[in-house]
C-alpha cells in the first residue's frame, strides 16, 4: 500500500492530498487610511536613504554639463555654417 507523507504545520498534521487542495488563506483588506499611513511611512524611510550631492558636486556637475551644451552647440553652428558655405558654393548664391 501507499503511504501517505504527512506535514506539520504548526499543531497539526496534515496528508500531502489536503495540503495541496487547502485554500490560499484571504489577507485582511486595509482600510483608506492605513494605506495612506503605511505608504507615508515607507516614504520617509526611502527619503532618508537618499545620498544628496553636496554644493560642491552640484557646482561641478553643474558647470561640466554648461561646457558639453556650449560645445555640442557650437559644434553643430560649424557643421551648418560649412553646408551652407558649400550650398552657395554649389548653386551660385
Amino acid at each position: 500500500m501507499a503511504e501517505k507523507s504527512t506535514k506539520k504545520t504548526g499543531d497539526k498534521a496534515e496528508t500531502s492530498s489536503t495540503a495541496s487542495k487547502k485554500k490560499p488563506e484571504k489577507k485582511k483588506k486595509d482600510g483608506l487610511i492605513a494605506k495612506v499611513s503605511r505608504f507615508a511611512k515607507e516614504l520617509r524611510s526611502e527619503i532618508k536613504k537618499i545620498v544628496w550631492p553636496t554644493k560642491k558636486q552640484v557646482f561641478n556637475n553643474t558647470c561640466v554639463v554648461a561646457v558639453v551644451m556650449i560645445s555640442v552647440g557650437a559644434f553643430i553652428w560649424i557643421i551648418d555654417w560649412v553646408f551652407a558655405f558649400l550650398r552657395g558654393l554649389l548653386l551660385g548664391f
